[in-house]
C-alpha cells in the first residue's frame, strides 16, 4: 500500500514530521517499508505557455519555440521533443536552473546549470522540460504536458505538489480496512490523538428517472449492492491533474476518467467499484453463482469457463462480470461510453477468498474483498463517485438502487481490564483503555465485568476479546512495554541416556563435508513422481505458486534442485544434506509427517589435490558416509529398489528388521532429465534410528598382544557381504574382537557363480594372551559356520 503523506495530513491533522509519523505508523503496526519524495532535486523550474512553434533552419528534429514563462516577455528556446505544440504549458527551465542529472550510466548524480547556449546556430535561453528531467518517471519520450488551468510563471514544484513523500506499507493480511486512506487516516488518528477530518460525499439529487433492477439470488456471497445510472456524460474528458496525480503516486496508471474515478474511490474509501456502459447491459442486475455451460470474459482479455462457487454479475444474456474479482470485457466503458451504471457492493469475504488466485487473476478488488471491506462505505462511494462524474463528464444522475441482503453482525465484546494486564504483561489504567476502544470507533461502554465493546463496520479482524486486547496495546505504544526480565524456574528436562539430538546428528553431516539445505515442504507434482514414484500426492487447494502444488513425501527432489542451482553457477563437487518432514498421509488427512534425513554428493571424491587421483563419488561412497553417522548404531543393507535410485547401484536400510530408507546413486532417467553431467549418489531414512540412544561402553585396555587370522574362502556370487559379516558377529566368542572382510575377488581360479572373499579375523583377552590351541579353536568354529550358514569352500 503506497501512502501520500500530503493526502494523508488533509485526512488527518497531525503535526509531526515525515520521520515522526512514519515511525509513529510502524510502531502501530503499520510498518513503513519505505519512504520516498517525490521529484528530483530542481530549482528554476516554472509553467511555460508555448506561445508560437516553428521549424529549426539547420535541424529537422528541433524545433524553436516562443515561451511566455512569467518573465515579461517571450524566450526563445530550441526544444528537440517531438510533442511540443502552440497553446501547452509545459515545464520550462529558466536561465540559471539547476537540474539533477547522471552521468556515465553510473548513477551518480550530477547538477546540470541551465545556460544560455546556441543550438545549430539559433540562440536559446532555457530548456522545455520532460517527466524524466524532473525526477518524476523514466519517461522522457516528449514534454511533460502541463493543466492548461496552471497559471503561468508559477513554480512547477507547487503546481505539481512535489513537496510530498510517499510511504509504503508492508501491511498485515488481517488488516484490510488499512488498505485505503480512510483507513489510514482513522488508524492515525486513534495512535496519535489527532483531529480526523473524513470528507462527507453529499448525495447527488435523481435528476433522471433511469434505474436498472437489481436482484441478490446469493446472499451468503454477496450483503449488500448498490447501482445508478447516470446518462449524457463526456468520455472524452481529461483525468484531471489532482486526481492523475494521486492515483499515480499510489502505484495506478490514468486510465480514462471513468476508470480512473472508480479507482480513486476505491483508494479513498477502500470500496471497489465498477463501471459497465449502460448501453450494454440487458434488463436488471442479478448477482449469482455461475450456471453450467456459461463463460465471461474479462476485462484482461481471459475469458473464464463455469467453474463452482464462482460468484457472477449477470443480466438478461448472461455474466458481465465476476462478483468481487474483475468486470467483463463485453461491458467495460470506453471512449463511445454516454451512459455509465456505477457498482457498489459488499461481497463477503470466505466468498471471494483464493478465487483470484484459483483463475491466475491479479485484482485489486479481490485484494480488499477478499481481507474484508466495510459493508457501510458502498454509500458514500457512490455518492462520491457520481459526485466525481457529474463534475468531471457532465450528465444527469438517476436514483440509487438498493438491495440488502445478510450483512456481517457485530456482536458486543466484554473487555475484562485484568485479563489486559495478564496478557500485556503491564498496567493500563481502565480510563486508557476505554479512551483507545473509543478513538478506534469500538463505541465502549462501562459494564459489570469491564467495558463493552463493538467493532466498527471496516473491522473484520476484531472478533474475540483477545483481539481488543491487542488492539489496546498497540494504541497504547509497545514503547511503554517495560524492560522486566522474567524471573521463573526452568526444570531441567529428562533425557534418555545416550540418546542423540538433532544438532549432533547435523553436525555429524558437516564434519563430512556436507553443507545444510532447508526447502519448501511444497514441491511440484513432477517431483514426487520422478522421485517417490507417487502417482497421487497430496495436492494443495490453495498453492503459493502453480510449482509449488503438491507436499513432499520425498527430500531428494528439493536436494537434486540444489544441486543443479550450484553447477549452473560452476560448483563442480557438491555436497548437500537436509533434515525435515515428509507428509505420507491422505489428502484428507496429513497426520502421518516423519521426519527424514536425506544427503546427496556430486564430484569427485575428494577435493582437487595433486596427492590423489580424482575419482567420482559412488555407491559405496554414500554408504560409508551413512554408516559414519550412525556412529554404531545397528543398521543393516539389503539390495533393494527405491523410484530415483538406478536399479542395479541401491540398498534399502534396515532397522531391526524393519525397511527406513534406502541408499544408491541417482537413476540414469533423472540424471538425463535433470541434466547432470554425472550421478550423484543419495541417502535417505527416517530420523529416529539415528537418534537412537547408543551410549559408549568403557572397558579396560588390554596389554595382551592381538592375535590375528586371515580366512579366504568362496562362496556363491549372489551371497550380500553384509550378511555374511552380520552373521559372524552375533554368534562371536567374547575373544573376537573384529570380523572384517578386506579383500574380494572374482576371476581366473574362481569357479563361476562364485566369489573369493579374504577375512581379518582379530582376537585378544584383557587379562592373559591367548594360547595357540584357543586361536584355532576360534577360526576352526567361524570356519565351520561358514561352511554350514553359506556352503562356503576354503581356498588355499
Amino acid at each position: 500500500m503506497k501512502v501520500s503523506v500530503n493526502w494523508l495530513k488533509e485526512l488527518v491533522a497531525v503535526d509531526l514530521e515525515v520521520e515522526a509519523l512514519a515511525r509513529a505508523l510502524t510502531m502501530g503496526g503499520l510498518e513503513v517499508e519505505e519512504a520516498s519524495s517525490i521529484g528530483g532535486a530542481f530549482t528554476g523550474i516554472v509553467v511555460g505557455h508555448v506561445k508560437k512553434v516553428l521549424p529549426h533552419p539547420n535541424a529537422d528534429k528541433l524545433r524553436v519555440t516562443e515561451v511566455d514563462a512569467g518573465t515579461g516577455e517571450l524566450l526563445q528556446i530550441v526544444c528537440g521533443a517531438p510533442n511540443v505544440a502552440e497553446g501547452q504549458k509545459v515545464p520550462c527551465a529558466l536561465v540559471g536552473a539547476r537540474l539533477p542529472s547522471s552521468q556515465g550510466g553510473t548513477g551518480n548524480q550530477t547538477v546540470l546549470e541551465i545556460k544560455k547556449a546556441k543550438l545549430r546556430g539559433i540562440e536559446s535561453n532555457g530548456m522545455l522540460c520532460s517527466a524524466r528531467e524532473l525526477g518524476l518517471s523514466d519517461e522522457h519520450a516528449g514534454l511533460l504536458v502541463l493543466s492548461p488551468q496552471a497559471p503561468v510563471g508559477a513554480d512547477v514544484r507547487e503546481v505539481l505538489g512535489l513537496g510530498d513523500t510517499i510511504f509504503t506499507l508492508k501491511l498485515t493480511p488481517n488488516r484490510g480496512d488499512a488498505q485505503s486512506m480512510f483507513g489510514i487516516a482513522r488508524d492515525v488518528a486513534a495512535i496519535t490523538g489527532a483531529r480526523l477530518t473524513l470528507p462527507e460525499a453529499k448525495p447527488a439529487a435523481a435528476t433522471i428517472p433511469d434505474a436498472r433492477a437489481v436482484k441478490i439470488s446469493e446472499p451468503g456471497a454477496c450483503g449488500r449492492y448498490l447501482g445508478r445510472v447516470i446518462r449524457g456524460i463526456d468520455s472524452s474528458k481529461r483525468t484531471p491533474d489532482w486526481m492523475a496525480r494521486r492515483l499515480e503516486r499510489a502505484g495506478l496508471r490514468p486510465i480514462s476518467p471513468l476508470v480512473d474515478i472508480t479507482n480513486f474511490v476505491m483508494l479513498e474509501r477502500g470500496q471497489p467499484m465498477h463501471a459497465f456502459d449502460n448501453a450494454k447491459l440487458a434488463g436488471g442486475i442479478d448477482v449469482r453463482f455461475m450456471k453450467p455451460g456459461e463463460r465471461v470474459k474479462l476485462l484482461n482479455g481471459d475469458t473464464i469457463d463455469y467453474r463452482p462457487d464462482l460468484l457472477a454479475i449477470t443480466d438478461e444474456r448472461g455474466p458481465v462480470g465476476l462478483g468481487g474479482v474483475m468486470g467483463g470485457f463485453d461491458s467495460m466503458v470506453g471512449e463511445a461510453t454516454t451512459d455509465v451504471f456505477f457498482e457498489a457492493a459488499f461481497f463477503h469475504p470466505e466468498a471471494i477468498q483464493g478465487k483470484a488466485r484459483e483463475l491466475s487473476l491479479t485484482s485489486d478488488a479481490a485484494h480488499r474483498f477478499e481481507r474484508g471491506v466495510d459493508f457501510e462505505a458502498c454509500f458514500g462511494a457512490m455518492e462520491r463517485a457520481t459526485q466525481l462524474t457529474l463534475e468531471i463528464c457532465g450528465g444527469a444522475a438517476g436514483p440509487v438502487t438498493r438491495v440488502d441482503a445478510a450483512l456481517p453482525g457485530r456482536e458486543s465484546v466484554t473487555v475484562r481490564p485484568p485479563r489486559v494486564v495478564e496478557l500485556v504483561g503491564y498496567r493500563i489504567e481502565v480510563e486508557a483503555m476505554r479512551d483507545i476502544l473509543e478513538r478506534l470507533a469500538c463505541k465502549p461502554r462501562m459494564s459489570g465485568e469491564g467495558i463493552a465493546a463493538t467493532a466498527p463496520s471496516w473491522r473484520f479482524d476484531l472478533a474475540i476479546e483477545e483481539d481488543y486486547v491487542e488492539e489496546i496495546a498497540r494504541i497504547h505504544g509497545y514503547d511503554h512495554v517495560p524492560d522486566t526480565p522474567p524471573r521463573s524456574s526452568v526444570p531441567m528436562l529428562r533425557i534418555a541416556d545416550g540418546r542423540r539430538d538433532r544438532f549432533d546428528l547435523r553436525h555429524a553431516l558437516a564434519a563430512l563435508g556436507y553443507q545444510e539445505v532447508i526447502n519448501y515442504s511444497f514441491v511440484p507434482e513432477e517431483w514426487e513422481r520422478d522421485f517417490a514414484g507417487n502417482a497421487a500426492p497430496v495436492r494443495l487447494a490453495n498453492p503459493i505458486s502453480s510449482q509449488m502444488g503438491a507436499m513432499r513425501t520425498t527430500l531428494l527432489g528439493g536436494l537434486v534442485q540444489a544441486l543443479r542451482a550450484n553447477l549452473n553457477r560452476g560448483e563442480a563437487r557438491v555436497r548437500l544434506f537436509e533434515v525435515g518432514r515428509c507428509f505420507e498421509g491422505a489428502a484428507a488427512d496429513i497426520s502421518v509427517q516423519p521426519e527424514r534425513v536425506a544427503a546427496l554428493a556430486y564430484g569427485s571424491r575428494s577435493p582437487e589435490q595433486w596427492g590423489e587421483k580424482s575419482t567420482l563419488v559412488d555407491f559405496f561412497d554414500a554408504k560409508g558416509d551413512l554408516e559414519a553417522i550412525a556412529a554404531g548404531r545397528p543398521l543393516e543393507f539389503a539390495a533393494g529398489a527405491h523410484p530415483a535410485c538406478h536399479p542395479g547401484r541401491c540398498a534399502t536400510v534396515l532397522w531391526r528388521g524393519r525397511a527406513v530408507g534406502a541408499v544408491g546413486e541417482l537413476h540414469p532417467r533423472l540424471q538425463q532429465a535433470y541434466e547432470l553431467p554425472t550421478p550423484p549418489v543419495v541417502f535417505e531414512l527416517v530420523v529416529e534410528p539415528l537418534l537412537e540412544g547408543n551410549a559408549p561402553r568403557f572397558g579396560g585396555l588390554s596389554r595382551m598382544p592381538v592375535v590375528r587370522r586371515d580366512l579366504s574362502f568362496e562362496v556363491a556370487q549372489e551371497l550380500p557381504v553384509g550378511g555374511i559379516l552380520e552373521a559372524l558377529r552375533k554368534g562371536r566368542p567374547a575373544w573376537v574382537r573384529e570380523v572384517e572382510v578386506f579383500d574380494q575377488y572374482r576371476g581366473k581360479g574362481v569357479e563361476p557363480g562364485k566369489k573369493s572373499l579374504a577375512l581379518r579375523i582379530v582376537m585378544q583377552d584383557t587379562d592373559r594372551t591367548l594360547t595357540d590351541s584357543e586361536v584355532e579353536e576360534i577360526v576352526t568354529s567361524i570356519r565351520e559356520q561358514l561352511s554350514q550358514q553359506f556352503k562356503a569352500k576354503p581356498r588355499t
